[in-house]
């Protein structure tokens, strides 16, 4: 195939000034749409030229096979497929220059060739909802204009590549999310973090990868526009071109899906693996498991939209659903999605599994032993499940300044990593953005990712010099059962006015000293601790008269991730402090001096 002339000649970086183009469009639509409209017309058509130039190629041989397998009286669809050398195709004579020739019609021509698309394809635009667009435009007296815009660029792969493609999408989705005060963050992730979290995923498996005609099967269950799935494809298809990852996604925001899928479906992926939906109340691909997985699901969001669905599932299946392990609290979801990869792990005896999770600060530590999030923590580290949580500096995400964190979570552990996690606190690896974008401020630069990658391969405990000299821990390597602990509920008896103590008179508790509920206590016992040990030596030199309830000790998980990364700095001398202190003190009493005067 010869390479497609440019109708638009952008200067490089062409992923940029070709989005800069698109967004243009917008200069049409100032007045007669909200800005917070112009994505459900920019992002269809940009999505409707590609497709439209992809085909360009093959439309005449298309047409051809067309007419010759109908008039054979043959379901013509396998033909059409094979002809046009893509995973979709279109029956109509007509394409966006053609529309361009009959002005009068453009409307009735233009639903007329989104219909002679694969049904596939019509749902991609049915998401889109662009047959109420197609009438808006067409009221406002812009729909030619709009058409015509679209029909000057040419997007043929060849010309803009799949990569730039992404970029574009993710440029508009960011600026559109930011015009309608969404959240950026929901639809998709920064292209730095995903490659990160590539590396980590694939480290241990590049030689395995290497093989010729090697496939794997990959998923991100909160999709958004594809960004995971691309950029995986693209570090797979950089160390085996022969290679072939096999992609699965849900997402939930229609316009997200469509992109998604578009993508999808331009790359040669099967787009029935694409599904809509909410992945955690329907989850899309039931019975369902992958090698390689990949998520960044929305933070801190509530579930109780979908409280009903998923206590459901918890109480009606248990183990052998999705929730087994315990519910977070409704005001966060992040661990629902977490339990949810979990779930789509391939047992060990077929390969197992690894996925990757941006998740916030909060699945770390919120909640005490026996909460739903300790006991989901406690599920994963006591069957060996984490292999690193990785600490990004703050203000990387568009929608959120907060810390997030990078769980890499396995079944299928190499010999030195099982029974232990790996923690790396990446937070001061960055470089300052040249311009903000939304929340985030900082990046991670190639070298970062680099060394980043490079600590979790090395798999050992490293620091490095901080501004004192004083070495800082950047990679620490724990036991599973150290981020366990006990909660032991401490009594002490209840007293009468004369301070004897009170005792049961009934029952089993006859004759045994009556706890007194203002006294009762709790201490959190590390797991590898004996507990009476840790009693006497802490408790009974303080209270002689304390004894545990066996009955209410509870086991819990937490990873208390910045405290292990804590560096204490001693406080300056004193003398030192006070001789700052006299030498404010005496600058302000000449300045009141001087006011005296």
């Amino acid at each position: 195939m010869t390479k497609p002339t440019p109708l638009v000649s952008p200067p490089k970086p062409a992923d940029q000034s070709l989005s800069a183009f698109i967004w243009s469009v917008a200069d049409l639509l100032r007045g007669d749409y909200k800005q917070s409209d112009y994505a459900k017309i920019i992002l269809p058509f940009t999505v409707l030229r590609r497709l439209d130039c992809v085909l360009g190629p093959t439309k005449a041989a298309v047409l051809t096979e067309l007419e010759k397998r109908t008039k054979a009286g043959l379901n013509p669809e396998p033909f059409l497929l094979k002809v046009s050398r893509q995973h979709f195709f279109n029956t109509s004579p007509l394409d966006l220059k053609r529309l361009m020739g009959d002005q009068d019609h453009i409307g009735e021509n233009l639903r007329s060739y989104i219909q002679a698309f694969s049904p596939a394809v019509r749902d991609i635009f049915e998401r889109f909802e662009i047959h109420t667009q197609i009438d808006r435009l067409a009221k406002a007296n812009l729909l030619y204009l709009v058409t015509e815009k679209f029909a000057t660029i040419d997007l043929h792969p060849e010309v803009v590549s799949n990569a730039q493609m992404g970029a574009v999408f993710e440029e508009l989705i960011r600026k559109f999310a930011e015009l309608s005060n969404e959240t950026a963050g929901e639809h998709f992730t920064p292209r730095e973090v995903i490659r990160l979290m590539v590396n980590l995923l694939f480290i241990e498996d590049d030689e395995a990868l290497t093989k010729p005609g090697v496939v794997r099967s990959l998923y991100d269950p909160t999709a958004g526009t594809g960004g995971m799935l691309s950029v995986a494809g693209e570090h797979l298809a950089s160390h085996n071109p022969d290679a072939r990852l096999v992609m699965y996604g849900q997402e939930l925001n229609p316009e997200s899906y469509a992109i998604c899928k578009a993508d999808m479906l331009i790359k040669g992926q099967d787009i029935a693996n694409i599904c809509f939906g909410n992945t955690l109340s329907a989850d899309g691909l039931p019975g369902k498991q992958f090698d390689y997985m990949l998520s960044n699901p929305p933070f801190g969001v509530e579930w109780k939209k979908i409280e009903k669905e998923i206590r459901g599932e918890a109480e009606k299946l248990g183990y052998n659903g999705r929730f087994g392990p315990g519910l977070p609290r409704v005001s966060d979801g992040s661990l629902l999605f977490l339990l949810h990869l979990v779930s789509k792990m391939r047992p060990v005896s077929e390969g197992g599994s690894r996925f990757g999770i941006v998740l916030n600060g909060s699945p770390l530590f919120t909640g005490g032993a026996g909460s739903g999030e300790s006991e989901i923590r406690r599920y994963v580290l006591e069957n060996d499940l984490v292999e690193a949580i990785i600490g990004l500096p703050t203000d990387m995400f568009y929608n959120t300044g907060i810390s997030t964190y990078v769980w890499i979570v396995s079944n299928r552990k190499l010999a030195a990593r099982k029974g232990k996690v790996q923690l790396i606190d990446a937070s001061g690896m960055w470089q300052k953005m040249r311009k903000s974008l939304g929340s985030k401020r900082k990046e991670l630069s190639p070298a970062h990712i680099e060394e980043i990658t490079k600590l979790f391969g090395d798999f050992r405990k490293v620091s490095r010099r901080g501004e004192d000299g004083q070495p800082v821990p950047i990679s620490r390597i724990f036991k599973n059962e150290e981020f366990g602990y006990r909660t032991i509920t401490v009594e002490r008896p209840e007293r009468d006015a004369a301070g004897a103590i009170v005792r049961g008179t009934k029952g089993a508790g006859k004759g045994k000293p009556v706890a007194d509920a203002d006294l009762r206590d709790t201490e959190n016992v590390p797991l590898r601790e004996d507990v009476e040990a840790y009693f006497k030596r802490e408790v009974l030199p303080h209270a002689p008269d304390a004894w545990i309830d066996p009955d209410k000790t509870k086991v819990g998980y937490e990873i208390p991730f910045n405290r292990h990364f804590y560096v204490f700095k001693p406080p300056r001398p004193l003398a030192e402090i006070d001789a700052e202190l006299k030498g404010v003190t005496d600058r302000i009493l000449t300045m009141i001096g001087g006011l005296t005067k």
